[in-house]
This record gives structure tokens, sequence and C-alpha cells, in this order.
């Protein structure tokens, strides 16, 4: 069916897009500091999938980067829609009545939106204490929304993987439910953690860590387009 292979086509981007971005903007932000018109902006050279010098917000909500990672997150998120509306189709006509079809579409769309409105409002700033909250609460709402929509999909996907033995990689289909079961858990373990104003937990410092985990939990997240574009095969 035409949907399966508009979702293969589709899902690559989801990965592609953000991916090159959010490195882009590390890349100019940390080796082309004369770009920045305030240069206390930029950054020294890091690695922060591993030492967490830096959060992607900090990457790019500066002058010019921002120029790259707005654009790109905005159109992402149409491109998240588009995925969601593809994946319902392709439930409803392999498994016209399942209960979950509303829940993946809502959840996965609300996701995209979230990421829009995080997109917008980065980089603009107010001192104001409702204003961050609001800030965080659409950031984390992206993320939970995000995954309860991945994980809905695959779970529903594989009660019915007999259906769909011709047109995916069964082996792929397990790989995006470790993923998922792993971003669940991490999201579970951390996220109370990460929500807490500041850097400091019963006299840690987590900001290192905040930035490394923001970095690969990213990572995580769209690898799922990634194993998306893998999963299914050209019909």
């Amino acid at each position: 069916m035409e949907e399966i292979n508009k979702t293969k086509s589709i899902s690559i981007w989801i990965f592609i897009i953000p991916f090159t971005a959010v490195n882009v903007c590390l890349l100019i932000i940390t080796h082309f500091h004369g770009l920045f018109p305030n240069q206390e902006d930029v950054i020294g050279k890091t690695f922060p999938y591993f030492d967490g010098g830096a959060s992607i917000s900090r990457t790019a909500r500066p002058y010019p980067t921002w120029l790259i990672f707005k654009p790109s997150m905005i159109f992402t998120s149409f491109l998240l829609i588009k995925y969601w509306i593809y994946n319902r189709q392709i439930i409803e006509y392999f498994s016209p009545n399942n209960k979950n079809i509303k829940k993946i579409f809502y959840f996965g769309v609300a996701s995209a939106i979230f990421l829009t409105l995080h997109s917008i409002f980065l980089g603009i700033k107010f001192d104001n204490d409702f204003y961050k909250l609001f800030r965080r609460i659409i950031l984390l709402s992206f993320i939970i929304f995000e995954i309860v929509a991945q994980a809905y999909l695959v779970t529903t996907l594989y009660s019915f993987k007999e259906k769909l033995i011709n047109f995916i990689n069964p082996l792929i289909l397990k790989l995006k439910i470790i993923l998922v079961s792993i971003l669940v858990i991490v999201a579970i373990i951390s996220i109370p953690i990460i929500s807490l104003p500041g850097d400091n937990f019963y006299g840690l410092n987590l900001k290192f860590f905040k930035h490394a985990l923001e970095w690969d939990y990213f990572l995580g997240v769209i690898s799922f387009y990634l194993l998306t574009f893998l999963m299914w095969k050209k019909s």
C-alpha cells in the first residue's frame, strides 16, 4: 500500500534533518566563532554526547545558529504530523478496529505541536518564572507525548505482526521495541531529576550529566525514525 512507501520515505528525513541541524549548530558555535556578533555566545570545543559541555538549546538559540535550528525543527514537526497520519492509515488498513489508533495519532500529533512551540520560544527571553515554567512544560510535554506515541505504535504493530510479515523486517521491529523500552525507562528515572530547577541534586552537580543526557536522548528519539525506514520494505 502507498502509505507504507510514504512512511518509509518520510521517516528517514525525520532522522536526517534534526540530526544534521543540531550537529551543524554545534560545529558552528564551537569552531566558527567569528560568525557570532556576541562573543559570549561561543563555546569551546566539546563533544556533548560524552562530556556534556553544552546543552542543545545553548548551541541552537544564539544568532546565527537559530537560523538553522528553528526552521529545521518546525519542518520536522510538519513531517512528524504526516508520519502519524500515514501510520494511522496503515493501522486502519491492517487492524480496522484497533483500540490504539486514536491514541497513537493524538499523542503523535501533539508531540509535533509541542516541538514547534519549543522551537518558536527558544531564545526568547523573559525574566519571568511563569514563562520559564511554561517553556519547561512544553519541552517535557514533547518528550512525554513523543515517547508515548512511539510506545503505542510499536506495541500495536507487534500485536498484528503476522499480517505485516511481507511488509516489514521483524528484527527491526523488535529493535524498535527495545529502543522505546530503554527510552521509557530512562525517562522515568531522569525526568524527575532534570525537571528540578538549578543543577544541584543532594550536593551533586548535575549540569554536565543533564547536557549529555539531553544529547544522547535526542539521538535515541530520532533513531526511532531511522529504524522505521529500515523496518518497512518497499511495497
